[in-house]
Formats: structure tokens, C-alpha cells, sequence
């Protein structure tokens, strides 16, 4: 019987060691291998999939979404709102109080990126080992805590200790809300989720544009100057928030005190069919080498960009919230075309054209006049439109990626290279190249060609996993039948290890 099993292991060309590995587990049985299932998820489902009705199925996600996604959503804006300070606050006097010139003040954005850089592996393993929503909540406070610092920093090296210590506490943020995605919620519904999260950003250029323009009126002739009081009132907002997100916020299924024991049975059952995997503490260093396999930007400087079209102070701050309402249409209109279509790579591809288009505007036209002004103000809101392919792309990863290890290694690899590009993106608008920015603008073509690329070979790939696997099946191998991978789905096995896993594209 082995030696039959292992011959037609053999004579198939296209299984990979990955997939062999797995099988040893899973091949030619029916029933659950506890052994590789969580203690806690183990507790709650079992051998055989429970089939969830719609109505079911949207009561509970309904339940879900007060106690989650909530919480997701109104971090993500408040920690967007606590980054885009520094770009609020870039024309309210900070730079001459701190005495910070042209040529230093694109460190204020690197050097949080760098601290992400060194920390995002560290803190991904952590969230695989800690109850998730207790650590995202510790550390909103302790950001927060250091945000308000930020008004007392009157030197370039003070404010690069606070901010690069921001970027080590934020770095648990968008890794955690990509793990509690995967643990609450569909495959199908998680762009939407992502989505929403994004929302934010713009919601933040809305407001934060408003309330920067509230506080810009109080000058800087008082104790307590405009960009000051901007950090105090952040800060203190964020440290009781994050109080919050400790009593409210549920860490998973199983541990969610909220919910009846009944209610937690479904909801795990609930995710089953996604087969990317609830929770597991266990490091599987073959997982971990399988993720290595596998594997924006110019914000500071946004009000910066808009002031040298030759606006005003509090007209740029107004103007930025522009940006922020485009940048929510373009997020919900690209949302609803994946829906509607199933493509999520195509939506990506789509929505680079018009960030070409900007771009290109912004390098040739010279704003002379107040029509070619306008003319650029919208060309640098149209490139925003890549914020579609930033969110399609988080959303991949969380429908993708299988195997509670390989997932911690591609979300840390996928932010580690998020964190370089941003630290690196303040380093392309030079000093000398004001106010025009030519070489920064052709930095970013050449980022949308190589992202077009990418795009199109990712695409290819998984189509090419899919249709793999779906010969496998028609020659008869039962672990590449889908409704026989259910049993296995609370298995920890990679989405290369479970023939029955499809890529979404």
C-alpha cells in the first residue's frame, strides 16, 4: 500500500515537496488529523462541515461587525489621522520652531519605516502567539502616548526619537487587522473589509483637513501653539481609544466572551470553507521557508505638493480634503467592480492608468495660471488611484495565503517591503528639485510600470496553480476535490499543501 501511494506520488511530475509534505497527513482519509488542529478551535469544530444558511450566515457577521469591524475601521482612520499629522502640521509652523530645513524634513516620514522595517517580523510573531486584539489595543495606547509627546519636541533629533518610536508601535496595526480578517471572515468578503479599512485614509484627508484648518486659526502666537495642540489632542484621543479596544474588541471566535457557545461554534464553521487557516501558535519552519518563496509614496509631502501650486496655508488644508473624498470613491468604486467581476488583479490593473495619466500631467504642465493650477490640483488627486492596487493587494494576500506560519512570513515580508518603499519614497522629493519635484514624479512612473508587471505575472501564476490543481482532480486525486478539503480545513496546512485550496485572481 506505501510502496503503490509512493509510485504514484512519483509519476506525477507536478507535485512539489510542499504538497507531498501535507499528504502525509491528509492523504486518503476523510477525518480530522487533531494533531495539527489549535487546542482552542479543536474545542469548537469538528470532524464533518456544518452547512450555514445566508440568513444564518449574515445574522452572524452581523454580530461580527459591531465587535470587529468597527474596531477595524475607526483604528485604521485614527492611525491614519495620527500619520497625516506631520503633513498637517508641515504648514503650521513645526519647521521652524523645531528648526528643521528642507533637506532633514523627509526623515520625519523615513525614519518610521525604518523602524517598521527592524520590527515587523518581531511583532508578527508575536501576534501569532498573543491574544491579537489585547496586543492591538496596548499598543494603540502607547502610540498614542507618543504622539502627544510630539509637542514637546523643539529639535530635528527629538522629533526623530518620538516618531521613529511611533513607527515601532504602529507597526502591529495593519499585520493584526489582516490575521483577524482571515479569523472572522470570509474569502469573498474580505476586500470589502480591506476596503473599508482604507476608506479611511481618505476619511482622514476629510477631517483631518477640517480639524488642521480649525486649528491652524489659533497661530502661533499662543503658549500652546497650532501644531502643538494638533499632537496633544490626537495623542490623548488615542490613548482612550486604545482603552477601549481592550474591553470591547473580542482577541477570536473561541475566546469571545460576547457570544453564546452556540454562536462561536458557527462562526468558526462559518470560515471554514475559506481553508486559509483560524489560529495555530505552532512554528513550522517548513511553512515559514515555503512564505520566503512566496514573496507607496508621497503623503508627507501631500500638502507640501498642493501648497506649491500656489495656494495658501488654510486653502491647502482645505484642498487635501479633496483628495481624501477622491480617494474613498476610488476605493468603493474599485470594491464594487471586484464584486461585480471576480477580478480582483484586473480592477488592480485598471486603476493604474489613471495614476500614468496624473503623473504625466503633473511633470508637463507648469502652473502659470490659475486654469493650469486647477488643471494640476486634479491630476495629483487622479494619482491617487493607485490606493485601488494598494487595498486589492492586502485583500490577496488575506484570501491567498494558507497556513498560520507562511501567513505570518508573507504579511511581515509584504510590510517589510510596504515599510521600505515608504521609507524610501520622502527620499525622492529633493530639496533642491522644489517645488516641481520632476525626479520625484518619474520615480513614481517607473513604480506603476514595475507594479503593471507584477500585476500581470501574479495573475498568470495563479491561474496556472488553479488549472494545476484542477487536473489533479479530474485524474482522480480526492485531496484536490474541494468538498473533501473541508474536513481539513482547520489543519494549519499552506495553500501548496491543500490541493483543494483555489487562488483567487
Amino acid at each position: 500500500m506505501a510502496e503503490a501511494k509512493s509510485s504514484a506520488l512519483e509519476a506525477k511530475p507536478e507535485i512539489t515537496e510542499a504538497e507531498r509534505s501535507g499528504w502525509n497527513d491528509v492523504t486518503e482519509k476523510e477525518h480530522v488529523n487533531f494533531d495539527r488542529v489549535d487546542a482552542e478551535i479543536a474545542t469548537y469544530a469538528g470532524g464533518e462541515a456544518v452547512e450555514i444558511g445566508q440568513k444564518e450566515s449574515r445574522r452572524l457577521k452581523t454580530m461580527i461587525d459591531r465587535r470587529v469591524l468597527v474596531i477595524m475601521i475607526l483604528t485604521y482612520f485614527l492611525q491614519a489621522i495620527d500619520k497625516g499629522t506631520m503633513s498637517f502640521t508641515s504648514i503650521m509652523g513645526i519647521l521652524d520652531e523645531a528648526h528643521i530645513s528642507k533637506a532633514q524634513f523627509p526623515w520625519l516620514t523615513t525614519c518610521i519605516y525604518l523602524a517598521v522595517l527592524v520590527v515587523e517580523y518581531p511583532t508578527n510573531r508575536i501576534i501569532q502567539r498573543v491574544p491579537v486584539a489585547k496586543y492591538l489595543g496596548a499598543n494603540i495606547m502607547i502610540w498614542g502616548s507618543i504622539l502627544a509627546l510630539h509637542a514637546a519636541c523643539s529639535s530635528f533629533a527629538g522629533l526623530v526619537a518620538v516618531r521613529t518610536l511611533l513607527g515601532v508601535f504602529e507597526a502591529c496595526c495593519q499585520p493584526a487587522f489582516l490575521i483577524l480578517s482571515s479569523m472572522w471572515y470570509r474569502r469573498e468578503e474580505r476586500t470589502g473589509i480591506v476596503a473599508y479599512r482604507y476608506m479611511m485614509n481618505g476619511a482622514q484627508q476629510i477631517v483631518g483637513g477640517l480639524v488642521a484648518y480649525c486649528f491652524t486659526l489659533i497661530g502661533s502666537d499662543r503658549a500652546i501653539k497650532s501644531w502643538q495642540a494638533i499632537f496633544i489632542a490626537y495623542g490623548c484621543i488615542s490613548v482612550f481609544w486604545g482603552g477601549f479596544v481592550l474591553w470591547w474588541m473580542p482577541d477570536s471566535p473561541m475566546r469571545a466572551k460576547c457570544f453564546s457557545e452556540e454562536d462561536k461554534r458557527l462562526m468558526i464553521e462559518r470560515v471554514r470553507d475559506n481553508q486559509t487557516g483560524l489560529q495555530n501558535k505552532t512554528f513550522r519552519r517548513e511553512q515559514m521557508i515555503e512564505g520566503t518563496f512566496a514573496i507607496r509614496r508621497c503623503g508627507a509631502f501631500a500638502n507640501i505638493i498642493i501648497r506649491s501650486f500656489d495656494f495658501t496655508a488654510l486653502q491647502t488644508q482645505l484642498l487635501a480634503m479633496v483628495s481624501g473624498f477622491y480617494i474613498i470613491v476610488v476605493l468603493f468604486t474599485s470594491t464594487w467592480l471586484v464584486k461585480k467581476t471576480g477580478q480582483s488583479l484586473l480592477v488592480m490593473l485598471a486603476f493604474c492608468v489613471p495614476s500614468f495619466v496624473g503623473t504625466i500631467f503633473l511633470m508637463t504642465l507648469d502652473p502659470t495660471t490659475f486654469s493650469l493650477r486647477v488643471g494640476m490640483l486634479i491630476s495629483y488627486y487622479i494619482t491617487l488611484s493607485f490606493w485601488s492596487a494598494q487595498t486589492l493587494s492586502m485583500s490577496m494576500i488575506s484570501q491567498n495565503i494558507a497556513g498560520q506560519t507562511k501567513k505570518t512570513t508573507v504579511v511581515a515580508a509584504n510590510f517589510i517591503s510596504w515599510a521600505l518603499g515608504n521609507a524610501i519614497g520622502p527620499q525622492v522629493f529633493l530639496g533642491y528639485d522644489a517645488p516641481r519635484y520632476f525626479i520625484a514624479f518619474a520615480t513614481h512612473l517607473g513604480y506603476y510600470g514595475l507594479l503593471v508587471l507584477t500585476v500581470l505575472f501574479l495573475r498568470w501564476w495563479l491561474i496556472k496553480e488553479n488549472k494545476r490543481k484542477d487536473r489533479l482532480k479530474d485524474e482522480g486525486r480526492r485531496e484536490a476535490d474541494q468538498s473533501v478539503a473541508k474536513v481539513h480545513a482547520f489543519e494549519d496546512l499552506t495553500d501548496r499543501e491543500n490541493l483543494g485550496f483555489r487562488y483567487a485572481v
